[in-house]
């Protein structure tokens, strides 16, 4: 039987009520809608009744805050809707069942979420339409039933197999082509030639699932494509950038890089290969892992000196934020975690810094296929903090730059610090038979294609079909990852380390080792129904894959144990420097490591920049007007009602309030993260509704 309540914020409560209806007088220009009320729906099976009604004041909601009834009166109301797509995955949804569970110690029930919208006054069919346009990402989420279901139940089609692509090897350079745009793939017509001949070579046409994973691996995403195009030559009209560029190839030259490609990633880095040279960098900690940028320090704890590692990382995430924000920024702090947090380091503080256009202009005004300024600019502070309040990270400085340079792509950048005691973190190559271990969340189709799909153009119309690419994060997942992580006898045990990010199994585990073999049905399934290729590449968040000898694999999932961490062996380390999945008992994946290495066909690239026009400051009009238009600068306006979004005290992890001086008013230019040598005493975690206390009545009954 199927259990159905509601859960509605109490007056003086209902923000988000409020907030929908501000803005769909002001922006949508509904001047008819006197009221709007939202509704958690929560629907529920295999469970009993008394334990329902004993969730709906525990979980579902906050008897201090929220009013539950299993039926309400929504007379005079448009009523709509809205649940999250298929295979989209639900936190609160997903949070109320482990809750539940951990009450009845007994199986976890099935719990599906809905918000509801009751729309009152004098509303067009047309006015309604557009407030649903509003409200409903197609990305991410879909309108509802109304009505209960008789199960939540869902059959999957359980695929036993890939496709193998018969006649690829056969194809033209024309069919080759029609193959990229076909399939979608973000490599093109040389790419995708270079493949050709490769498994000309292996006398054999490729399966769907090594096409996917080698146009995961060969996107800029990953690879970085861009970055690493040759540049055959450059010729600059402004005589100070030719002679930087000059500069540039004298260097080259004194470390013997002559050889090498030139290009924007050597350009890059070739100071900090000068600076090794020259004996500048000695406290730079260099290893195969493919973690953050790590330093060697020391610390003085209890009066003696200790070896620590400190490690920063950003994390862009403009594009999954631009299709689905809430989503897109909540996992670019969630990624910017994991890199560091993959060295086996503790994240202390955080910034956030975007960029959006004015989100203050009519819904009218937005470019095609996008979603509204205020929509992206709201939704993602609300995703971002979400996750950092959740996980307990203290976030110092937050802003956002307004610029109509934005209004095509929002930049959403994350970046942390973390340290770790040296002594704790093992950074070793992996040898033939040591066992890697998948660590944290489960698999589904949230994230497959992700890295791809950051790493191609768009247009108009990618929003209707990037639906799967952005990932959910779940932020207490990642928590109990960070109190492994801390754990001494748990890191000890690791060789090496990676984080799952853009390509999933494909890339996280494939850049553990040269020779790996992968079982797939070994990987754990947020549901049934997926295949080999989605079980490959899905970017499915809050998982970690580590590397340990054979005889700790047990020592190790029982340490995962002890922190409710799933946890279970998903592939073998080999001497022969091949990938190989098995799924089914078929192998589905078997490529060399020199050609997945390869980095796809050579780009080539001349560069010939024109002069760069010189800037005269003008300054118009008197003291008074220009005094005015500078106070009207969205760029001037305080940002405290954004940076009061996120917990900048919790953990007591920072020693600078966002916002200092007299009257608490100036923001501060510099973090100073307070360094905890034990687990900071807040274990805090807010959310939605009862829900969001979840971890700390996991960790009490655990």
């Amino acid at each position: 039987m199927v259990y159905r309540i509601f859960v509605e914020k109490k007056p003086g409560q209902a923000l988000e009520a409020a907030t929908l209806l501000s803005d769909a007088r002001s922006l949508l220009g509904v001047k008819g809608l006197s009221d709007v009320r939202i509704l958690n729906r929560y629907d529920a099976e295999n469970i009993s009744p008394e334990l329902f009604d004993y969730a709906v004041k525990t979980v579902f909601s906050e008897p201090q805050v929220d009013t539950a009834a299993q039926a309400v009166d929504l007379t005079g109301a448009s009523v709509f809707a809205v649940e999250y797509l298929p295979g989209q995955f639900d936190q609160r949804a997903d949070s109320a069942a482990q809750c539940i569970q951990i009450i009845s110690q007994g199986e976890r029930p099935l719990v599906r979420s809905a918000k509801v919208y009751a729309l009152y006054g004098d509303i067009t069919a047309e006015e309604l339409a557009e407030i649903k346009k509003y409200v409903i990402n197609p990305v991410e989420a879909r309108e509802a039933a109304l009505e209960k279901p008789e199960t939540l139940k869902v059959e999957y089609a359980i695929p036993t197999t890939v496709k193998t692509l018969t006649g690829f090897i056969g194809l033209s350079r024309a069919e080759l082509e029609q193959f990229v745009r076909d399939y979608g793939l973000a490599m093109d017509a040389d790419d995708i030639a270079f493949c050709q001949d490769y498994f000309k070579s292996e006398r054999r046409d490729p399966t769907i699932t090594e096409i996917r994973m080698i146009d995961t691996y060969w996107s800029d995403h990953c690879r970085h494509t861009t970055f690493l195009t040759v540049i055959d030559d450059a010729k600059f009209a402004d005589p100070l950038l030719q002679a930087a560029y000059e500069d540039y190839k004298a260097v080259r030259r004194d470390l013997g890089r002559e050889q090498k490609p030139m290009c924007l990633m050597d350009l890059a880095t070739i100071a900090v290969k000068a600076l090794k040279k020259q004996g500048k960098l000695e406290k730079l900690d260099e290893s195969e892992e493919i973690n953050a940028c790590t330093v060697k320090i020391e610390i003085e704890a209890d009066g003696k000196k200790e070896p620590w590692l400190l490690l920063f990382k950003n994390e862009t995430h403009n594009h999954p934020t631009e299709i689905e924000p809430f989503g897109g920024a909540a996992t670019c702090i969630g990624g910017a975690i994991r890199d560091p947090l993959s060295g086996r380091a503790y994240v202390y503080g955080a910034m956030r810094v975007t960029g959006a256009a004015d989100p203050t202009v009519p819904v009218s005004e937005t470019i095609p296929g996008k979603l509204p300024q205020r929509k992206l600019v709201t939704t993602a502070a609300a995703g971002y903090s979400s996750y950092g309040n959740q996980i307990g990270l203290a976030t110092g400085i937050v802003d956002e730059i307004y610029h109509p340079g934005y209004a095509a792509k929002r930049m959403e950048i994350g970046a942390v610090i973390a340290a770790a005691p040296q002594e704790n973190v093992r950074r070793e190559r992996p040898e033939p038979g040591d066992i890697v271990i998948l660590l944290g969340g489960s698999t589904g189709r949230d994230g497959i294609g992700g890295a791809t799909g950051s790493s191609k153009a768009h247009n108009a119309h990618s929003v209707e079909t990037c639906g799967a690419e952005v990932q959910k994060g779940n932020a207490p997942e990642e928590r109990k990852l960070q109190r492994l992580f801390r754990n001494p006898a748990a890191t000890r045990l690791i060789k090496r380390c990676n984080d799952f990010g853009a390509g999933g199994v494909s890339v996280a585990i494939g850049e553990l080792a040269d020779g790996l073999v992968i079982d797939l049905n070994a990987v754990p399934k947020k549901y049934d129904g997926l295949d080999g290729t989605e079980l490959a590449i899905s970017e499915s968040q809050e998982r970690m894959a580590v590397v340990v000898e054979k005889e700790n694999v047990d020592a190790f999932l029982s340490l995962a144990q002890d922190e409710n961490l799933q946890a279970c062996p998903v592939a073998v380390v080999q001497a022969e420097p091949r990938l190989v999945m098995n799924w089914n008992g078929h192998k589905i994946v078997d490529i060399s490591r020199e050609f997945l290495n390869s980095n796809g066909a050579d780009k080539h690239i001349v560069i010939t920049p024109a002069k760069p026009e010189g800037y005269e400051k003008q300054v118009s009009g008197g003291f008074a007007e220009n005094y005015k238009k500078l106070a009207a600068d969205l760029n001037i306006c305080s940002k405290r009602g954004l940076s009061e979004r996120f917990d900048s005290t919790i953990g007591a992890g920072t020693v600078l309030m966002p916002f200092g001086g007299k009257y608490q008013l100036t923001p501060i230019q510099a973090m100073e993260p307070l360094h905890h040598r034990k687990e900071p005493l807040s274990r805090r975690v807010s959310g939605c509704g009862g829900i969001g206390l979840q971890a700390d009545r996991q960790r009490r009954v655990l």
